[in-house]
């Protein structure tokens, strides 16, 4: 099969699909590539920031969109009834919460710190 026919077949087994989704499957396509948006931007939020620093980062807004887009695709994976896919997101959602535990932890120890006319360490 030349390029140009294999092309037209993938072509025309898209268009087919497409045409053959139902609504509720559209939304569901569209929120599981929704969370994939959201879980990608954390990296490039940690490329960034690690560019500005120009050392390796983790800001905690890093955190805060892995929990978020981790979040949607569990729920995508509960509705595609995917064992692997949600034990995977599952785990990490405990994962993004704890770092933020420790960033609020870490947070409420320094204004104490401070409180007490002593400096945080960094």
């Amino acid at each position: 099969m030349s390029l140009e026919l294999w092309f037209a077949h993938v072509v025309a087994e898209i268009t087919a699909r497409w045409n053959n989704t139902t609504t509720t499957e559209l939304f569901w396509l569209g929120v599981g590539f929704g969370a994939q948006t959201m879980f990608m931007m954390r990296f490039v939020i940690q490329w960034l920031a690690s560019e500005k620093a120009r050392r390796s980062v983790v800001p905690e807004a890093f955190w805060y969109w892995s929990l978020a887009g981790g979040f949607m695709l569990f729920v995508y994976a509960v509705y595609r009834m995917d064992p692997v896919f949600i034990l995977g997101q599952l785990s990490g959602l405990f994962i993004y919460a704890r770092n933020l535990q420790f960033i609020r932890q870490s947070r409420r120890e320094g204004r104490e710190l401070m409180r007490d006319g002593l400096k945080p360490a960094e």
